[in-house]
């Protein structure tokens, strides 16, 4: 019986406009911003900030000598933020929802500093709550120190979490992290970016 569900952030909680993000960092002066960013596991120094090997600032000094000038950490911030289209009030009806049935509810995220600082903040669902207020448990790449697909992500969280994989339920847009979930006998369901998934995981829990 199924109880934990794990989500992904972006693409699943939250759409994601990844032009708009490369749009930004554009605008910033990052000639090769499309070469660089991706929706699931980014590169350079934009993988070594989500997989925690350098810090926000650390980040914010290399993106400076590549563009050409000083930075800002708002600046910086506003162009990863791009990723963001919008939090879909069904996403967060869904998360209560689910919480009220008993359901222990995880996030498991590729992400960085700069996205959590404001997602974790009461600015997130423009009534003074953040997204950390629809979970029990928040497990980030940055602070994980490895990133999806990579199984020790998953393990890790399933230890800290002392659940069996066969009571989980993982909800991502990426289909090699749906697939590494699944090799570890988690259950999942791996919708599209933006998505209504929340009929799909209320029709899948109701049958356990």
């Amino acid at each position: 019986m199924i109880k934990t569900v794990i989500f992904d952030m972006g693409g699943v909680i939250i759409t994601l406009g990844p032009e708009e993000a490369t749009r930004r960092f554009e605008a910033l002066g990052l000639k090769d911003a499309a070469e660089q960013l991706d929706s699931y596991t980014q590169k350079g120094i934009f993988g070594q900030l989500e997989r925690g090997d350098i810090s926000a600032d650390d980040f914010r000094r290399e993106l400076s000598l590549q563009v050409g000038r000083e930075l800002t950490y708002e600046e910086c911030q506003h162009a990863w933020l791009g990723y963001f289209k919008e939090v879909p009030q069904r996403n967060l009806d869904a998360l209560t929802e689910l919480r009220r049935r008993g359901y222990r509810l995880v996030l498991l995220s590729n992400t960085n500093p700069y996205v959590m600082d404001y997602i974790l903040s009461p600015r997130f669902d423009g009534g003074g709550r953040s997204l950390a207020d629809y979970l029990d448990s928040v497990y980030l790449s940055f602070k994980m120190k490895v990133m999806k697909p990579d199984e020790l992500f998953f393990r890790r969280v399933l230890m800290a979490e002392q659940i069996p994989p066969s009571e989980c339920l993982f909800i991502d847009d990426g289909i090699r992290n749906v697939a590494a979930a699944s090799q570890l006998g988690m259950f999942t369901i791996c919708p599209e970016n933006g998505e209504d998934w929340t009929t799909k995981v209320f029709d899948f829990l109701n049958k356990q």
